[in-house]
């Protein structure tokens, strides 16, 4: 990443990690793409950011919706450009298991972030790689390598984050242009409150050893990944004690996160 990015585009900016990261670069000096579903929540965000002498663009639409990512790509090329940093910060999905979960559900889970994030990506690459330059975040969460269970559909949309991440690095080597996965554990943001009953479902052994990060603490563990071209980054440093114990005894860990997970006090 440059030292002071020009632009950065974020996906799913209108809170929690999306939004940390579109005011901490719009510090830095980024003009910032601000891309959600719901525009006012957008113009919260663009509102605080000018307000602090930033410089931001809101545009409304479902990172999920490739046809509308078609439509409002070459606008955003038009007004800011290729972005030095796109962000992949779209995600949703309630954690349930495989008989709990509708089929449309299920789909949702798929649209975000899997496919807002390859749609997204998609849509401006061919810019990024002419330019032979910028670095493509993907925001993912650790049920990627350590699985608990009552997240069946959450953890295969993760899941399918984290091979497009590492397929997507591989295709880009040698061109320029740089991919960073960020993996963090429970994080204080609205996710929970609109999906009640997920936090719960979390192996309660790694809610009592883990600490829960702000956003704004992912936002600047970020920048400084960016800053020194880091392909992964793991958050808070006791996810990683975890991530090293998996390595060492996966049986043993998997065997920890469904004694204290919520297929323990499964009934029927």
């Amino acid at each position: 990443m440059p030292p002071t990015p020009k632009t950065a585009l974020i996906t799913g900016a209108s809170s929690g990690i999306g939004e940390a990261l579109a005011k901490a670069l719009a510090a830095r000096g980024a003009h910032i793409a601000l891309l959600a579903r719901t525009a006012s929540a957008l113009e919260k965000v663009a509102g605080e950011i000018r307000a602090n002498g930033g410089a931001a663009s809101i545009y409304p639409v479902d990172a999920g919706d490739w046809r509308a990512l078609e439509i409002i790509t070459p606008h955003i090329l038009a007004e800011l450009g290729p972005p030095d940093v796109l962000i992949n910060s779209a995600g949703a999905g309630r954690w349930l298991f495989t008989e709990e979960t509708e089929p449309e559900e299920a789909i949702s889970m798929m649209n975000a972030p899997y496919f807002a994030a390859f749609f997204t990506t998609r849509a401006f690459l061919p810019a990024m790689l002419a330019r032979r330059s910028g670095v493509i975040v993907n925001i993912n969460s650790p049920v990627t390598r350590i699985v608990w269970p009552g997240a069946a559909g959450y953890a295969a949309a993760r899941g399918a984050l984290q091979t497009y991440t590492n397929a997507l690095r591989a295709d880009l080597y040698g061109t320029g242009l740089h991919v960073l996965s960020v993996v963090c554990g429970e994080v204080k943001t609205p996710y929970f409150t609109t999906n009640p009953g997920t936090l719960e479902r979390a192996p309660w052994i790694g809610r009592k050893l883990i600490p829960a990060l702000t956003a704004q603490q992912v936002a600047a563990a970020t920048l400084h990944a960016l800053e020194h071209r880091q392909r992964e980054i793991v958050l808070p440093f006791m996810l990683r004690v975890f991530y090293a114990l998996h390595y060492l005894a996966p049986r043993f860990i998997e065997w920890l996160a469904i004694f204290s997970g919520h297929q323990h006090t499964r009934k029927g």
